[in-house]
């Protein structure tokens, strides 16, 4: 079995008192073209020798510690850790990818048939393929259809895209790199049709209700949540439901008078929880009624609210668990993971991250992901990266961000997934498998891994 703790290339440093950064760096880049920094980077081998994780329920989840089994996965804090549990009471770290779906060009058809026999074969070797190195979620934008398998299923997420499905149908939408574009950066949650819009479209999960291999349901992708949201709405023409609502509020704020240059910052937070207030309340209450049995994963978090607690409020509000889309951040960082978590009260999932390679051959010019040099340095993150995510507690799962690499002969596809290496796999399904050397082990360890930061002194 593979193992990159038989490597010996670099030697490490432990402490008895906690984990610190070994004697590895990587060579880290935001784009081509841009400087080279060196980053210290946490691998497994800097922890002491962990097992591969055993007696696993059906789901996957560990039997070390088994709590009351509910028929569906949900979530509960252990002590200080939050965990997902699985349908049949096990503590559950999903490891997830997601996009895993066939590569749509006439190149990536040719090369489906020509290494499985086609799209059947194709998914019952994947599904393999992805279980055997360690991962046990399916992420948002899989072919969960075609992955469909009675005898050997993985866990799933899935994406519901209520503004951005209400906006297509609407008009006035645009394309940005990695997610949809609004007017003057304003979804349409004041909409009088919004509401109608979500309760119909969440009718498409009835079918799913009573599956137990169904994580929960996000909302939306990268929706752009800012503090500038207040002026962006009052800037959209008076005849928008936007701009009333947004008037409406300013005045009851300062008693009547709605003039623009009475805001403070402190009404720039306000407003911005009130819009995540009305946005949470209409999808949340579609996701209850017609998935009543999922957990309410709500939207896709990305780097524009980092750094805005009331954000996280709002969302503890009403969501289950808190899905970040994590870029710009070679590890975790701390301080943001606890704010996220002391401000909503719930636990954390990753629903995004990678880094792409130099070696893979490709442009690499879009897509938010580290530029690294090697498939084993892009392996050498992902440990970094996980191995932070479990040593705060507050994270129940991640996923990696994606199946197969960006085609460049999808000319269909926004500009940010166009022509990078970030897949475990590349766009004629070639398994990178120095990359896969290195996730495996974590993946297999993971809760392991999580005992050894449990069980550490402070």
């Amino acid at each position: 079995m593979r193992n990159i703790l038989t490597r010996t290339i670099y030697s490490f440093i432990f402490l008895s008192s906690g984990l610190v950064h070994g004697e590895v760096t990587i060579q880290v880049a935001t784009k081509p073209g841009a400087v080279w920094h060196p980053r210290p980077t946490t691998l497994l081998s800097d922890l002491p020798t962990a097992t591969t994780d055993s007696k696993q329920d059906h789901f996957g989840g560990t039997q070390s510690t088994l709590t009351k089994a509910t028929g569906y996965f949900h979530t509960q804090k252990i002590g200080d850790r939050w965990w997902l549990v699985t349908p049949d009471g096990g503590l559950f770290i999903s490891r997830g990818l997601n996009a895993v779906t066939s590569v749509a060009t006439k190149g990536g058809r040719e090369a489906q048939l020509k290494k499985f026999g086609g799209p059947d074969a194709w998914a019952k070797q994947t599904l393999g393929m992805i279980r055997s190195n360690g991962f046990n979620t399916l992420g948002a934008w899989s072919d969960l259809a075609a992955l469909k398998s009675d005898s050997t299923p993985l866990s799933r997420t899935v994406l519901s895209s209520f503004m951005s499905g209400y906006g297509k149908k609407r008009g006035g939408t645009h394309q940005q790199a990695g997610h949809t574009g609004y007017p003057n950066d304003c979804p349409f949650i004041f909409d009088p049709g919004f509401e109608a819009f979500c309760e119909n479209d969440a009718k498409r999960l009835d079918a799913s209700k009573e599956d137990p291999w169904v994580i929960g349901n996000f909302s939306d992708n990268e929706l752009p949540w800012s503090r500038r949201m207040l002026e962006n709405y009052l800037n959209l023409p008076d005849t928008d439901s936007g701009h009333q609502a947004a008037a409406q509020w300013l005045q009851g704020r300062h008693h009547g008078n709605g003039d623009p240059s009475v805001i403070t910052a402190e009404d720039r937070a306000a407003f911005l929880g009130f819009a995540l207030d009305r946005y949470l309340s209409i999808t949340c209450t579609a996701l209850r009624k017609h998935a009543p049995n999922h957990l309410l994963l709500g939207p896709r978090l990305h780097e524009t609210v980092f750094d805005l607690p009331e954000v996280f409020a709002a969302l503890g509000r009403h969501v289950d668990i808190i899905c970040i889309n994590y870029y710009r951040a070679w590890s975790p960082e701390k301080k943001q993971l606890e704010m996220w978590h002391r401000e909503s009260g719930k636990p954390i999932m990753i629903t995004e991250f990678y880094a792409k390679a130099e070696d893979s051959g490709l442009g690499n010019t879009g897509g938010a992901g580290w530029l690294v040099k090697t498939q084993r340095d892009r392996g050498a993150f992902y440990q970094n990266f996980t191995l932070g995510l479990i040593e705060s507690k507050c994270c129940v799962g991640w996923s990696w961000h994606r199946y197969a690499d960006n085609d460049p002969d999808d000319k269909k596809v926004d500009p940010s997934n166009r022509d990078s290496n970030k897949g475990i796999v590349s766009n004629r399904y070639e398994p990178f498998t120095e990359l896969l050397d290195w996730m495996m082990p974590i993946n297999q360890q993971s809760y392991g891994i999580s005992r050894y930061f449990d069980s550490r002194k402070p």
